[in-house]
């Protein structure tokens, strides 16, 4: 079996009386772009600070490229990391921040430098002070700073928040390039889930501090299909009608609502069917999957457990 990029086994991270992981876990493959999805407060940012260092341990394990997290100095030289926002010194040139990081990486020549402007797409910048860039371009310089060493495997902490669409697209192809060309595992955060569902190939929902659910796009793609939505007054009613006409696969998502996982069937006939029934149906609409519908259902039963617990 290959062995893990990462690998996160019953983490906890307290800051006083506040609990920012609870038992996490998580394992990341060779090839993966993880995409890691959670609200404000959900543990994101800290986890990424305890895989890099910048944060100390507490309880469990970290694994980084075969190294445990507290003496894994080998490993931190083979990772990139954007957390919280790009770093880079103001005053000086896309090129100068990329020779003073390449000093501290104890790279020699240019060619490093020359090749990471040219797959960021900064060739035009690359004399001009940092603070002088625009959101997107900072954004590409910060990620050039992070694969100047072409590292094995880079994390990134919402890189795209703030960008255009168009700033957006070009940050995904480059990630998807990373991947693709330079055979970097990824581990990324975002809260544009649409942008995270093109580019991930994995997936983990994080809630509260703890991992609720890892799967993979294809089995994202599964749980999530898109149907029917039917919004009745009597749902038991409405399923029964539609058992019996062997209308299916079908699913109660709420107290009046139905999602009927099949987009080959005639919405017309199915209307029909419920109203001579006696069920009045007062919405019938289709549904596309999305990984925000999924994140929001997840999240929703997640809530619904602890009330229940509590």
């Amino acid at each position: 079996m290959e062995q893990a990029v990462l690998d996160i086994r019953d983490v906890s991270k307290q800051f006083g009386t506040f609990k920012a992981l609870r038992h996490f876990n998580l394992n990341i493959r060779r090839g993966d772009i993880y995409g890691l999805i959670g609200e404000n407060g959900a543990g994101k940012t800290t986890l990424m600070k305890l895989i890099t260092g910048l944060s100390p341990m507490q309880k469990g394990t970290i694994t980084l490229l075969g190294e445990r997290v507290g003496s894994h100095q080998q490993a931190l030289r083979r990772i990139g990391a954007i957390i919280e926002s790009p770093v880079a010194f103001e005053k000086l040139s896309v090129e100068q921040n990329l020779k003073l990081s390449a000093i501290q990486h104890g790279l020699s020549g240019s060619s490093y430098i020359d090749q990471a402007i040219d797959f960021v797409g900064l060739n035009e910048k690359r004399k001009t002070q940092a603070k002088h860039l625009s959101l997107g371009q900072r954004q590409r310089l910060g990620l050039a700073l992070s694969i100047l060493h072409h590292p094995d495997f880079l994390i990134l902490d919402e890189p795209i928040n703030g960008l255009d669409p168009s700033g957006m697209m070009e940050f995904r192809n480059l990630l998807k390039r990373l991947n693709e060309e330079l055979e970097t595992t990824i581990l990324i955060s975002s809260h544009i889930l649409t942008e995270l569902y093109q580019v991930s190939t994995r997936f983990g929902i994080i809630h509260r501090g703890t991992m609720v659910k890892e799967l993979t796009k294809n089995e994202l793609d599964t749980a999530n299909k898109a149907g029917y939505v039917v919004t009745v007054d009597n749902t038991p009613l409405a399923t029964q009608i539609m058992d019996q006409a062997g209308v299916g696969p079908f699913e109660v998502t709420n107290k009046h609502s139905i999602l009927i996982r099949n987009e080959s069937l005639d919405p017309s006939q199915i209307n029909s069917l419920l109203i001579q029934g006696g069920v009045l149906v007062s919405d019938f609409r289709q549904q596309e999957g999305s990984l925000e519908r999924y994140y929001l259902n997840l999240i929703e039963g997640q809530n619904s457990k602890e009330t229940i617990n509590d």
